[in-house]
């Protein structure tokens, strides 16, 4: 998203309090969409939450092995139909190890949201800060910001967090480390967008009767530019969330994000590519739950961008609004025709009599 694509006028939901939160909120209701993808991106936070207690009540852990479960003689593949599922491992057992799949995916659902949340809150964080204070400062810090964050914006994300995943020693945690590479690589954009959105809030004029009334430059920020920052922020942080999932899956299947024997549904589908034939179920499921999360906040963030700023049409109606207005402009021009010709035989018609 480039500064041309960013508002200039401020929406209606900008402004902090109670009544522009109930608008939001009523006008997220009326989007069907963007309620079924808020209920199952809610749901799929409880199980992230309830991950101990959902494999407690099954009996499984992600981590201990099961070699009786499957074929030694081909290849460790899992014994019984569907992978081994039944009463005891509710999805099946992984291949080779006959690790529990389910306790796997519930838990590779705490990862893979943990880190998607906690990379979008270190990209806001640095692109809102960096964003500020190169529209307040002077000419030479807007150039100084505005350089280093074009860099950040033209480096290629995985190349780059490739570079540093692999330097970085094993013994630290590898899903903050995913987490703050992601996030320390990738706030170039949000803060591109802070910065054009505080250039257009600084010259209104609750803006500049707060500069008269002797404020300090760092107060107005605080107090008159983030609350109108929020609503550009918050609808790209959550169009974000969905990206940093899918490259947290990405570097996790190319073998530097997140390490066994922590589950992520990355790792799993890195480990699937070459089961897919003799267990499906293995590669099918981390599929399938990446598909339907990344999914589920891309419609949820789109409801909530349509919500903070009701002008803006839904980027998932444009192509249903587009072809409406073309049927209804060929039924406009149809009537027209069919009325020319109308009036063109009556004309005649009375040339005709006279």
């Amino acid at each position: 998203m480039s500064e041309a694509l960013v508002t200039t006028e401020i929406p209606e939901a900008v402004a902090p309090g109670v009544s522009g939160a109930r608008q939001f909120w009523r006008r997220l209701r009326a989007q069907r969409a963007a309620m079924v993808a808020a209920g199952v991106v809610a749901l799929l936070v409880l199980v992230a939450l309830a991950a101990p207690l959902l494999t407690a009540l099954e009996g499984q852990d992600p981590t201990t092995y099961h070699p009786s479960l499957v074929d030694s003689a081909r290849g460790g593949v899992p014994i019984g139909s569907f992978g081994g599922a039944g009463g005891e491992h509710w999805l099946g057992v992984e291949p080779q190890t006959g690790r529990d799949l389910f306790a796997r995916l519930v838990y590779g659902a705490r990862v893979s949201l943990g880190v998607a949340l906690g990379a979008t809150a270190v990209q806001v964080l640095l692109g809102v800060v960096v964003g500020v204070a190169a529209a307040l400062g002077n000419r030479w810090v807007d150039q100084l910001l505005s350089r280093v964050t074009d860099i950040i914006v033209a480096m290629p994300l995985m190349i780059m967090a490739l570079a540093l995943l692999a330097i970085v020693p094993e013994n630290f945690p590898r899903p903050v480390l995913v987490a703050l590479v992601i996030g320390f690589v990738a706030w170039g954009t949000i803060g591109k967008i802070a910065r054009a959105q505080t250039l257009t809030l600084k010259e209104l004029d609750y803006v500049a009767a707060a500069r008269l009334s002797g404020w300090g430059t760092w107060r107005i920020a605080r107090r008159e530019l983030l609350p109108g920052l929020a609503a550009p922020v918050i609808t790209y942080a959550a169009l974000m969330v969905p990206a940093n999932i899918s490259i947290e899956a990405s570097l996790s299947f190319l073998g530097v994000g997140v390490k066994p024997p922590t589950a992520s549904w990355g790792q799993m589908l890195s480990s699937a590519n070459v089961w897919y034939q003799a267990a499906p179920q293995y590669l099918l499921l981390p599929a399938t739950a990446l598909f339907v999360t990344v999914l589920a906040l891309t419609v949820l963030g789109d409801g909530v961008r349509t919500a903070l700023d009701p002008r803006a049409a839904s980027r998932l109606r444009i192509g249903t609004g587009r072809r409406q207005e073309s049927k209804a402009g060929e039924s406009k021009a149809g009537e027209s025709k069919m009325g020319e010709a109308k009036a063109g035989e009556s004309k005649a018609g009375m040339e005709a009599t006279s």
